[in-house]
């Protein structure tokens, strides 16, 4: 069970650099579609996608890490103060929930300059909650070791 541990942590760490990654190509992409005034097209969709996904499922291996954890009486966070996993939690749902607003608002918005807005607006308040909820203090890359 070890093992399945390693895996996950090392891909929910990986994963969290590719979430910023999209998140930052989403945000340029919005803010130079605000700034030229040009159509949103496809090209503009797709970094919202891939953020909206690398999110999704950087949620998904926490909430396995988490449940996983919880299972094993692994401490979450050890050395941290006790509050810091609830916060983690909530703030990578709350990342998710604006990520999907990114994407469901820019494709419902009517005409160009809404749909780079909303991108661009909740694309920044999820990456925002996103890097608040990172525990700075671990490796910033681990590659299968606990």
């Amino acid at each position: 069970m070890a093992t399945l541990y390693v895996i996950l942590l090392t891909l929910h760490n990986i994963n969290r650099w590719l979430v910023v990654l999209a998140g930052v190509w989403a945000l340029f992409r919005g803010f130079s579609g605000l700034s030229s005034g040009r159509t949103f097209t496809a090209a503009d969709r797709r970094p919202v996608v891939a953020f909206v996904g690398t999110v999704s499922l950087q949620l998904v291996l926490g909430l396995l890490l988490f449940g996983f954890m919880g299972a094993q009486n692994i401490p979450v966070f050890a050395g941290a103060r006790a509050s810091f996993q609830w916060e983690h939690l909530g703030l990578g749902v709350l990342a998710a929930v604006f990520a999907t607003l990114a994407s469901a608002l820019s494709k419902r918005a009517s005409g160009n300059p809404a749909k780079f807005r909303a991108v661009t607006v909740w694309t920044v308040l999820s990456l925002v909650v996103a890097l608040a909820g990172i525990p700075w203090w671990r490796p910033l890359l681990r590659f299968f070791n606990a």
